[in-house]
């Protein structure tokens, strides 16, 4: 079918929203649907913006940019070309295009990160659970769903989706081991912990400083981040000495699974809040992608104890610690390096449970018994 997608990301960028849809869009079309994804903004002026590997894709969906003189007329506008293209489904992220998709007689499926938000989001979410239409609503995590329908109402069971964020498998299908990971990324041969994504406020870079000085046999690694946060990390990290440690910044999606293969354990310090690149807080209701990536790789995790992170991960296959508490993360650190047998049976589960999270399935999911 014809399934055009609307999101509010700007393309391309580095921030996890950005990777996600594309993503999404990605398994749309492997399925075989004719997807087109409609961004705001103008399309890249350098031609050295190759989505396929920014983004680490296998399948590349048609994306339309759509320049707008007013962001807000993006929406509208954005359903009214969908509308010119045949759309069949509508496959939103946006509240305000989901209504107008409603209202255009289209299909309409929206995806949700997180509670209504801003000054209108809430007006936008009601009246989309209120209009007439076939209309599905994902939810990223239960948790989320629990608090949609405690605070604001939800629609009907039968028209909500549990969908968490995914991975894609064959990306992780042979990767090295450990130490030829590190040469081919070019990184000291130690036993490595690493970490992926960005440097905002509540993903645990404090927390992982201060393993890095706790456990000085053991390389540190960082990948991600922005410029600026970067630097910050960095700073602080030579004031305090520690020649153990490394934030790489930013690298092409295509690369992240390499870099992941090169640690001996992954690391999830999430704090008990934790903030996007606008803000808020998501600590109660996250998907993050990178738990499905470290899963993938096969290496130990240890995360952050989140009840919501419990929707997916249990101690069969990773190790929890309760947020913010150095002491008990060193000591579960301490443990796990000293056992290299207990790091491989977490990795193995890890690796076998993430198959029922790809990006696909997921995809297959959202959109069962909704199309034809």
């Amino acid at each position: 079918m014809k399934i055009v997608a609307i999101a509010a990301a700007r393309l391309p960028s580095d921030a996890a929203n950005s990777i996600q849809v594309m993503k999404a869009c990605q398994a749309l079309a492997q399925l075989g649907h004719n997807t087109t994804l409609l961004v705001p903004g103008k399309p890249p002026s350098s031609l050295g913006y190759d989505l396929q590997t920014f983004y680490g894709l296998q399948t590349v969906p048609e994306v339309l940019w759509l320049p707008t003189r007013f962001r807000r007329s993006f929406f509208w506008q954005a359903v009214r070309r969908a509308r010119a293209l045949g759309a069949e489904l509508l496959y939103t992220w946006p509240p305000q295009s989901a209504v107008f998709g409603l209202l255009m007689g289209l299909p309409t499926l929206m995806e949700m990160h997180e509670p209504p938000s801003g000054r209108f989001g809430l007006f936008w979410y009601r009246i989309f659970l209120c209009l007439p239409g076939r209309k599905r609503l994902l939810c990223i995590t239960r948790a989320l769903q629990r608090v949609l329908e405690q605070r604001y109402g939800t629609l009907h069971p039968d028209q909500v989706v549990i969908g968490p964020n995914g991975v894609d498998l064959e990306r992780f299908a042979s990767l090295p081991a450990p130490r030829a990971a590190r040469r081919q990324t070019g990184l000291p041969q130690f036993m490595t912990i690493g970490c992926t994504g960005h440097l905002y406020a509540g993903r645990g870079a404090e927390l992982f400083l201060a393993l890095a000085k706790g456990t000085p046999q053991a390389f540190f690694l960082w990948v991600g981040g922005r410029p600026e946060d970067v630097e910050e990390w960095r700073a602080r990290s030579a004031a305090l000495g520690l020649d153990n440690i490394r934030f790489t910044g930013f690298i092409p999606n295509k690369n992240l699974p390499l870099y992941q293969a090169a640690a001996d354990i992954l690391l999830m310090p999430y704090g008990r809040k934790i903030a996007g690149s606008s803000g808020g807080n998501s600590a109660d209701i996250c998907s993050p992608m990178k738990m499905f990536e470290y899963m993938a790789s096969g290496r130990a995790i240890i995360t952050s104890d989140l009840p919501v992170i419990r929707e997916v991960l249990n101690e069969r296959n990773a190790i929890f610690c309760p947020p913010e508490d150095i002491p008990a993360w060193q000591e579960a650190l301490n443990r796990l390096l000293i056992d290299p047998a207990k790091c491989k049976a977490l990795g193995r589960q890890a690796q076998q449970d993430v198959a029922q999270y790809t990006w696909l399935t997921r995809a297959d999911r959202a959109l069962q018994g909704f199309v034809n």
